[in-house]
């Protein structure tokens, strides 16, 4: 029997914060590679920091969207491995396109390379995801639409790395955040309308809501954590506190005309990021 799934139990609630989490860690991530342009002695750090405030942001949106995932008259958990597992390949597949843009630019084959091979990695992120499920039915996909999904994951990814190299102005990138978090939630939404759940058995899902909740609760936990982390070092680190003109008038002048150090700027306008 073909059981009735929703993805939407708790309404609009989960959508929403999933959405804002896509788009907490792809404006973190943002801020931190334009800093990695401009302070190349602390490239690496920076491009490590935003990789991971991206791939913790669309790891967060996952399961948050996950738990507006029900099956009717089954019960549902998940593999505490597998769950983990989904995080490191968010993270680990974030991190090569950040570092190949990061250090080879914008061109088109970079651009290509690290679009595909990011893309390919969220979509892998998100369903080993769903493998970690383990209900009272199996799991079947409805093909052309995972196809769209990793089709959207690629072109969200790609965007994302060309977005990290390329805006640098604060308003754009708070704004390119607004457009990634439409992409990479459409994606998980995408792949969710591929799912189907056949049943082979009965539960009772008033038994299992309370503790599937609690399972995922405890997995966000974490990542969260290390989101407002980054958001601590993003928003109160001293490289953060000028803004893009202010690190232009800053920048050392030509050799021979002498330099301007950024305290001698300190009546400029300041911003948070």
């Amino acid at each position: 029997m073909t059981a009735t799934v929703s993805n939407f139990s708790y309404g609009a609630v989960t959508p929403i914060a999933a959405y804002l989490m896509a788009c907490l860690g792809a404006a973190l991530g943002l801020r931190c590679t334009t800093r990695s342009l401009r302070r190349p002695h602390h490239k690496n750090g920076w491009l490590a920091l935003g990789a991971i405030a991206i791939g913790c942001g669309i790891w967060t949106m996952h399961f948050i969207a996950m738990i507006g995932f029900s099956v009717q008259n089954a019960l549902i958990s998940y593999d505490t491995t597998k769950t983990l597992l989904s995080l490191a390949i968010a993270i680990a597949v974030v991190a090569i396109g950040v570092f190949l843009v990061g250090h080879r630019g914008r061109s088109p084959m970079t651009l290509a390379t690290a679009g595909t091979v990011t893309g390919l990695g969220v979509a892998a992120m998100h369903y080993v995801g769903m493998a970690a499920i383990h209900t009272t039915g199996t799991l079947n996909y409805d093909t052309m639409t995972v196809v769209l999904s990793v089709a959207i994951a690629v072109a969200a990814a790609t965007a994302a790395l060309w977005a990290a190299v390329s805006i640098h102005a604060l308003w754009a990138s708070l704004g390119a955040s607004l457009v990634m978090g439409v992409a990479v939630t459409g994606m998980h939404y995408t792949g969710m309308a591929a799912v189907s759940v056949h049943l082979t058995g009965g539960a009772t899902t008033a038994q299992s809501s309370t503790h599937l909740l609690s399972f995922l609760l405890v997995m966000l936990a974490g990542p969260l954590m290390v989101l407002l982390i980054a958001a601590g070092i993003v928003m109160f680190d001293p490289d953060m506190m000028l803004s893009d003109d202010d690190w232009d008038r800053a920048a050392p002048a030509p050799h021979g005309t002498g330099t301007a150090h950024p305290v001698q700027q300190q009546s400029q306008p300041y911003t948070t990021w």
